[in-house]
């Protein structure tokens, strides 16, 4: 029986000079991808998914991350 080859999607990292400019490494059951940053590629669709995932998670813990920093700033003026 033939392997099915999962189904490819494009994505394309955000780059700059700074914070974001090394290459992304994903690893998904053992499999691993090093993506290159600021250039489209072709990436299976669960690595896109993984991605998303990782962001997400990202813009969450910093939204957390700013309510108790406001709120330990609201309890320092409150002093």
């Amino acid at each position: 029986m033939a392997v099915k080859e999962p189904k490819k999607v494009k994505i394309k990292l955000f780059k700059d000079s700074t914070n974001y400019k090394d290459d992304v490494f994903v690893s998904v059951n053992g499999e691993s991808f090093q993506i290159q940053r600021g250039v489209e590629v072709e990436v299976p669709e669960y690595v896109a998914e993984v991605l998303a995932n990782s962001e997400a998670q990202d813009n969450k813990t910093a939204a957390r991350i700013e309510e108790i920093v406001s709120k330990s700033e609201e309890k320092d003026k409150a002093l």
